[in-house]
């Protein structure tokens, strides 16, 4: 079944600012460590996350993601899958992902 991209900012209009913000909260922030460590950039299941939240908040943290221009959402109707937009962060923003898939899950970076 084809799904409906819900489509995020152009990799020009992305803003740090807004990318920040996203990035500060805990939950989203394990969400794009997790993708940017998984080298594969498959589609993922929002539901595959281990997120100790409920599906409303989950959505809600998905569309701030994706409104920041980091992931990429489709629409399935009765769920919805991610991807990471890995090209499109490296171009506007190089080396963050490295930050994020060197965070520890615990939040702090090794040092």
């Amino acid at each position: 079944m084809a799904g409906r991209n819900l489509v995020g900012p152009e990799v020009d209009a992305l803003d740090l600012g807004a990318v920040f913000r996203a990035l500060a909260d805990a939950h989203r922030r394990s969400v794009m460590t997790e993708l940017a460590a998984d080298r594969s950039d498959g589609e993922r299941g929002c539901n595959s996350f281990d997120l100790p939240i409920s599906k409303q908040t989950q959505t809600h943290h998905f569309r701030v993601l994706r409104e920041a221009g980091l992931i990429d959402e489709v629409d399935y109707g009765n769920r919805k899958g991610i991807r990471l937009r890995r090209a499109d962060i490296e171009k506007r923003f190089p080396g963050l992902l490295t930050l994020l898939s060197a965070e520890s899950p615990g939040g702090a970076v090794p040092r």
